[in-house]
Parts: C-alpha cells; structure tokens; sequence
C-alpha cells in the first residue's frame, strides 16, 4: 500500500525533478526496510540548489516503540570522517601542516614502524599526511578480518569508538604493530582518520570535541553534534540496532548509551553523533565550496581539491584495494581527502557503519542524506537504491559546474 506524499511537489518541479519519482523511492525504501523489519526506522532529505524538497521520518526510534522524529540523534560512525579532514584542510591553509608532510613530523612515535605481519619489512618511503586522508597508509581495521595484523587491532580493541585510553595510548599502541603495506603501495580502509584526528589536536593544542565545536560546528550552526551525549539530548538519540539470527537485535539504547560517557579519546574517524539537519548544513558549505551563511571554512580551491581522485595513478579502488568490499563495489570509485568519489560523475559520499549516508554531487547540485541505525551497513543495497532512485527522478539535467 502506498504511503502519503511527502515530496514538495512544487519545489521538486521548480528543482527540475520529478515528485512523483520521489515519493515512489520514499514508499519504495519506506516498504522493502522499515515496514518489513528490516530497518528500525529511516530518514531521509533530499535538496537540489539547497532547497529541501523532502525530508521524511518513518519507523520507531526505539524499541518501546517511540516514533522517529524529526531532530532525532543518530550515531554517525564514519560519516565523522568528512568532518575530521575538513578540520585537517583547515589546518593545511593556515600553514601548519602540508599534505606532504611526514606524519613523524607530528607523531615521533611512528619513526620505526615495520611492515607486514611478521613485522620485518620496512616503508619504502615515509607515511605522509595525504596517506591518512585517503587511506593509503598501511594502517586497518580490525573490523576487516582478513590478516593477523587486523586480528591484533581487534585484540588490542583499536576499532572501539570510545576508546579506553588517551590519544597517546591510542598512538603508541598503534606505534606497536605493523603496517599491512608500505605507504602509498595499497587503499585499505582503516584507523588513518582517527591518526589524522590525534594530528589535528597536537597541532591545534585543543581537543577534538572542543576544536570541532569553536571551528566547524559553531560557524556552521550544528547545534546538536557531539563526541559525548549532553544530559538534556538524551530523549532524541535513537536506539541502535544490529542484524541477528531472528531479525534486529538492540544493540546501544539510547536512553543509556555509551556515547554517553566522559572520553579519554575522540574518534576522528567515528565517534560522532550529529542529527540530519545538521549534516544537511555541513553538506552545504562543501557544496558551496567551504562557506556558508557568510561562515567560510575552506577555499573553494581546497574543496575542489578534497573532492578529487588522489589515489596513486589516478587509479580506483577496484585496482588499489586489499580487502573489505567487492571488486564491483570500487570499479569506477576514486578516493579524494575524505570521502570517496565516483570518477564518471563526479559525486562524493561516504557513509557509517550503522548504515547512515550521504552524498553531494556537485553538477546537479543535489544533496542526499539518510539515516538510520543498523549494523552491519553492507547488509542491504539501500545506498544504491538510493542514489539511483534520486537520479531516476532527475528531468532537468544541471551543466558542468
């Protein structure tokens, strides 16, 4: 059974798209995950020249039953990642750092890192900065599961969101094992962010939360996204569900989250929670290349430049990849200085291991985002459905720009 409309029909017909196109997306990802049980819950907004032309909540925010609404709170995971290098890029304006930089220059502790798993081999060059940003640095995940060194990642607990120790700790036990490959050689998916993100605090001589709040989620006016949950929020973060042998499991309750916690370390590289309203904002000013609302936070220069393919060769992610994803999942994907990008159209995206998303293509001028709170992220096609659903219901195609 078909769901209401919920498209501006008027604003998506003015944008040059189709509403009825949209709406049918809507009921078709509203009926096939949440109303099927797939999914908790769903929201998703879509503008085009950064003008909503629909923004939609379905399903339950918990699991007593509470719908989602509106300015509901979602754990972003990776999604942190875009915020964390655009606070780096900052940085790199200002002089304090460059992409070519060795990242001993900051982190002495990485001096004598080996290479491989019996830890004998040695980098053929240094790990520079530009490696942290996407992603050719040696370092993983232990989430991988595909050799002993992400094996000893998942020993030592180096994925964990809230970690357990300092930002030190975090880089000294990182110091103590080896790279999967030397520098530049591979792409694998991986801490490299959340280095970069101890890289942003020792040059900065702030924290992440701090940093983040007087840069980026001050000027943009992102009220409502934080390292640790505040006491007066915590009715709005949804609960966290996972994928278990008889359908959702719960697996972080809002009511008690541990995102609640005082942390000893913040996750560059996953550990915020931010709303879509929020994230919309931030979409924007990347759109807009680095500023908005009379707020600039880069260059349009450096936006271009973060969105670019900056894999070795100009290669993608099919031929540079050591694991994690299928090779059809890279064909045709680049990597810029935060997030990936598709070589044929342009478009950058990234997404959270509970299944959030987002994606920003810059000729058509579209914003999408999606939200919802499911582990795994890889169980269901639902960015794909996504993405092509939202170009299906393009009638008026944008010139290069």
């Amino acid at each position: 059974m078909a769901t209401a409309k919920v498209t501006d029909a008027a604003a998506a017909r003015a944008a040059g798209m189709d509403p009825d196109r949209l709406d049918a997306l809507v009921d078709h990802l509203d009926q096939t995950y949440v109303q099927s049980g797939k999914l908790p819950h769903m929201q998703m907004l879509l503008s085009r020249d950064e003008v909503p032309l629909l923004s939609v909540s379905r399903g339950q925010a918990r699991a007593t039953g509470e719908p989602l609404q509106a300015d509901a709170l979602f754990r972003i995971a990776s999604m942190t990642k875009p915020i964390t290098s655009v606070a780096f890029m900052r940085l790199v304006e200002q002089g304090k750092v460059a992409l070519d930089d060795p990242v001993t220059d900051v982190l002495p502790e990485f001096a004598d890192l080996r290479v491989g798993a019996d830890g004998t081999g040695r980098m053929t060059r240094p790990m520079r900065m530009i490696d942290l940003l996407r992603h050719t640095s040696g370092l993983t995940y232990g989430l991988q599961r595909q050799t002993p060194i992400d094996a000893r990642y998942r020993e030592l607990g180096l994925d964990e969101f809230q970690q357990k120790r300092s930002s030190d700790e975090f880089i000294a036990a990182l110091a103590s094992l080896p790279l999967e490959f030397s520098p530049g050689e591979r792409w694998n998916y991986g801490v490299s962010t959340d280095v970069l993100g101890v890289i942003v605090e020792r040059l900065s001589g702030q924290d992440l939360e701090t940093h983040f709040r007087q840069n980026i989620f001050d000027p943009l006016g992102m009220k409502d996204s934080f390292f640790t949950l505040p006491a007066d929020r915590t009715d709005r973060l949804t609960d966290a569900w996972g994928l278990g042998e008889d359908g959702l499991r719960l697996r972080d309750r809002g009511a008690a989250s541990s995102w609640r916690r005082k942390l000893r370390f913040r996750s560059g590289g996953g550990g915020l929670i931010s709303s879509t309203a929020d994230y919309h904002r931030f979409a924007r000013m990347l759109l807009r290349g680095g500023e908005l609302d009379g707020a600039r936070l880069l260059q349009p220069d450096t936006v271009a430049q973060m969105r670019s393919n900056h894999l070795p060769g100009g290669g993608d992610l099919a031929s540079m990849s050591q694991a994690m994803f299928s090779e059809a999942d890279y064909a045709g994907v680049g990597f810029g200085l935060g997030f990936a990008m598709t070589l044929a159209n342009q478009q950058f995206y990234w997404g959270g291991v509970f299944s959030t998303y987002f994606f920003i293509d810059p000729v058509e001028r579209l914003i999408g985002l999606f939200m919802t709170q499911h582990l795994p992220s890889s169980t269901y096609p639902v960015r794909a459905e996504l993405r092509a659903g939202i170009g299906a219901a393009i009638v008026t195609r944008r010139g290069q720009g």
